[in-house]
């Protein structure tokens, strides 16, 4: 419940003049006594909100960091990791710590999005065809370039896009595990490509 306090006789004297300068929209509605102001009482009316606290500072004291922006999207490696292991486990524990050598690798640093995509495609689809099992996509980590818009922009448009293709028709049905290479074959600049036997 609010607060009231009363008018003061500065406040009373002031709204007498107002209320008299004004005419009656409707002159003939009914007046209720809670709307009828008596002439004996004083107009309450309702106290301000209350300030919001402000923390203490003292002068020297050294003022706070800035206020963390927080990414609610997961970053491609934490999402790459998050998925399921869809291969034989051992094989993708010496797959993530660089111990398998890919029979195959394409670079495709450099490329637009538009030469990158059927060249991806090509690839596959040829090293599945040959019996090959683990393949190696390079991409490249991307340049980070100026970011002035409200929407954060991530570098690396082929890093980014690379494993959306490569769960989308024709690649997804071939494709059995994306992961990122380790350091010896790329890093984040790279995608190890498991890839389903050929029927």
């Amino acid at each position: 419940m609010k607060r009231r306090r009363l008018l003061t006789p500065e406040e009373r004297e002031l709204w007498e003049k107002v209320a008299a300068s004004t005419h009656a929209l409707h002159p003939h509605a009914p007046i209720s006594a809670e709307t009828a102001p008596d002439r004996g009482e004083r107009h309450i009316i309702a106290s301000p909100p209350p300030r919001p606290e402000v923390p203490e500072f003292r002068i020297g004291e050294a003022a706070r960091g800035p206020v963390r922006r927080h990414d609610i999207a997961p970053s491609l490696s934490e999402a790459l990791q998050r998925q399921a292991v869809q291969m034989d486990r051992k094989t993708h524990r010496e797959m993530t710590r660089g111990k398998l050598e890919p029979e195959a690798k394409i670079d495709l640093h450099g490329m637009t999005l538009a030469e990158a995509h059927p060249e991806l495609i090509h690839f596959i689809l040829r090293a599945q065809a040959r019996g090959a099992r683990l393949v190696l996509v390079i991409t490249g980590k991307g340049k980070r370039g100026r970011d002035e818009g409200p929407i954060p922009q991530r570098p690396g448009v082929l890093r980014h896009q690379v494993p959306h293709w490569l769960r989308l028709p024709p690649l997804g049905p071939v494709v059995l595990q994306v992961n990122e290479a380790h350091l010896r074959h790329g890093g984040g600049g790279a995608y190890y490509v498991y890839l389903r036997r050929a029927r």
